[in-house]
């Protein structure tokens, strides 16, 4: 007898294979039969109806941040009820494998915007792991509700091995036993079934707490030798090197390349954030594209850009945002927690001079467009103010928008919100992104930068990109082809059992609703009681995904996830990587 059958829609299997009306039988987790008819009653124990609608795998979101959200609340239903079955941790250098908690909030809490007074207690009382095997034996017995799979990170590994002082101290090098104790760790990280290593030279990163603030991430501070020798490991284990380069300057995307070449030793899959037609440089997407194609054809390497099939919005209390960590006169501004203090230094000419110089300097490279035409107050205490740009303001005012924006900023504090869009604003050059082959679609964030951007729901975004161009005669893909960029294109690369609807494949399932897919736009705080109650930027579109099954059982009924109750464990799994 089955456990559960999806029957009455039309199956796109993650392979890329073309749409077909069948049912899909499931046991003991996996698929074990796809029949073009019906099943009968009494052949299985649980049905779902999927008359009118499609039936794909689950979704795999290959950058997230849940790393202490899984602690907290581990059913991640945010992702869940989109529809992402598959999440990974560890990204940007980060992680909670090897670190104490108080090092833990320091990393993680201020780079993605993550409340610390949560954070560090949550670890306090919960971490009782320090070895990779360990984390992912811990994960496994959490109530998950996708599966999830795990990067180790560089920061995280620097930070355990040489203290957190001297891992953010420039001119410090791990002395040869503190390098021999990397790679072990590495080692027994892709023993335990880790994906790879993410490793990150963006000074933009830093560390939150009071102890060693506004340092850049430990990783930013290692030496490209010790990278080099890190990823011969990822590549001799045959697993996956994640890289997040000097975003501004970009020009450590290069060494990133170097790494996954395969003239004369075997490729290294490396996937770098991040693909986008940024507002600031409308050029470096096709550059980056015609690198990797030369790098992937010519010289045999493996590399995938991280790209979003989303317009980059972004919204921002105040000054608290990582866009204003690219220039000195930001960070200055940062480092100041207490808003009383942080108004006052605003509103110091000298700093208002340095502010503004860096601001408007065309020298310095730049991802921001630092337009203030195009920033837009949503939230103010000032009601007249809502709905108008910082640019708008200013010319009301007689005054110039760079003092505009700072006068704001020191009245008001977090309290003042606004918006704006980054990147990906332009659909034909985005289409051009999504479809670009040396592209793996992701880079959601998950979980990170609550107040600043949502992103949950990227892979719908993706197939109403290719709904809606099939529908208008736009060349751009096909409904499976993107089915399969967001599921079993992603899976496979990566090496999870995950992302196809075969027979004998993990009982990953999504059911959706075509029709729905126009209602994935609208924006909204929700409270997340497991963080203090803190608001974060969610769209919730419920009745685009009317079901969702991991490991063969209904995790999200009528647009609703359900609760992991009075069950021995959760739906999802810890995923280990195999190649």
């Amino acid at each position: 007898m089955l456990d559960l059958a999806i029957q009455g829609g039309t199956l796109y299997d993650g392979t890329g294979a073309a749409p077909r009306a069948v049912s899909v039988g499931v046991r003991d987790g996996r698929v074990v039969e796809l029949r073009d008819g019906v099943f009968a009653p009494h052949e299985v124990r649980e049905v779902v109806d999927a008359t009118g609608r499609w039936v794909t795998p689950g979704f795999v979101d290959l950058h997230t941040h849940y790393d202490a959200e899984v602690e907290a609340a581990p059913g991640l239903t945010e992702s869940l009820r989109h529809g992402v079955t598959t999440v990974l941790v560890g990204s940007c250098s980060l992680g909670t494998v090897l670190s104490s908690p108080l090092d833990i909030a320091d990393l993680f809490t201020r780079v993605e915007g993550i409340p610390r007074e949560q954070v560090l207690p949550l670890f306090e009382a919960r971490k009782d792991w320090s070895t990779p095997a360990a984390y992912s034996a811990h994960l496994d017995g959490l109530a998950l509700g996708p599966n999830v799979a795990s990067f180790l990170g560089h920061s995280d590994l620097r930070c355990a091995v040489m203290g957190l002082a001297r891992s953010v101290t420039r001119g410090e090098s791990p002395t040869a036993d503190e390098r021999a104790r990397m790679a072990q760790h590495l080692r027994d990280a892709c023993d335990a079934g880790f994906v790879g290593l993410s490793v990150n030279t963006n000074f933009w990163d830093k560390v939150g707490g009071q102890r060693h603030r506004s340092r850049a991430l430990p990783a930013a501070y290692a030496s490209w030798g010790e990278i080099d020798a890190l990823s011969s490991i990822v590549r001799d284990r045959g697993r996956v090197l994640q890289g997040i380069p000097n975003i501004s300057a970009k020009y450590d995307v290069l060494l990133l390349l170097w790494e996954s070449l395969g003239l004369f030793r075997k490729p290294l899959r490396t996937t770098i954030v991040s693909m986008a037609d940024v507002r600031s440089n409308r050029l470096i997407y096709r550059v980056l594209g015609w690198m990797t194609r030369v790098v992937n054809t010519v010289l045999r390497g493996d590399v995938r850009f991280q790209a979003l099939p989303v317009p980059f919005e972004m919204f921002v209390d105040g000054l608290d945002a990582p866009i204003f960590e690219e220039i000195g006169a930001g960070t200055a501004a940062l480092h100041v927690e207490a808003m009383a203090e942080r108004a006052e230094l605003l509103r110091d000419p000298k700093y208002r001079a340095w502010f503004r110089r860096e601001w408007t300097s065309f020298l310095k490279p730049r991802v921001y467009h630092r337009d203030f035409r195009d920033g837009r107050i949503v939230g103010c205490p000032d009601a007249s103010l809502v709905g108008r740009t910082f640019a708008d303001v200013a010319a009301e005012r007689g005054h110039d928008s760079v003092d505009v924006f700072l006068d704001l900023c020191a009245e008001h504090g977090a309290a003042l919100r606004w918006f704006t869009t980054i990147a990906n604003d332009r659909p034909a050059h985005l289409r051009n992104i999504v479809a670009h082959p040396d592209v793996l679609l992701g880079f959601s964030d998950a979980g990170a930068h609550l107040r600043n951007m949502a992103f949950y729901n990227f892979a719908l975004f993706a197939l109403r990109m290719a709904r809606d161009a099939a529908r208008d005669g736009v060349s751009f893909m096909s409904v499976e082809r993107a089915v399969h960029r967001c599921s079993g294109e992603i899976a496979g690369w990566l090496g999870l059992d995950a992302g196809t609807v075969v027979v004998g494949a993990r009982a990953d399932l999504v059911v959706l609703d075509p029709a729905r897919l126009d209602d994935v736009d609208t924006l909204e705080e929700a409270p997340m009681p497991e963080f203090g109650g803190t608001l974060r930027m969610v769209r919730r579109n419920d009745a685009a995904v009317p079901a969702v099954v991991v490991n063969g059982r209904v995790a999200v009924r009528d647009g609703v996830p359900v609760a992991a109750v009075g069950v021995e464990r959760g739906f999802g799994r810890f995923l280990a990587a195999e190649r």
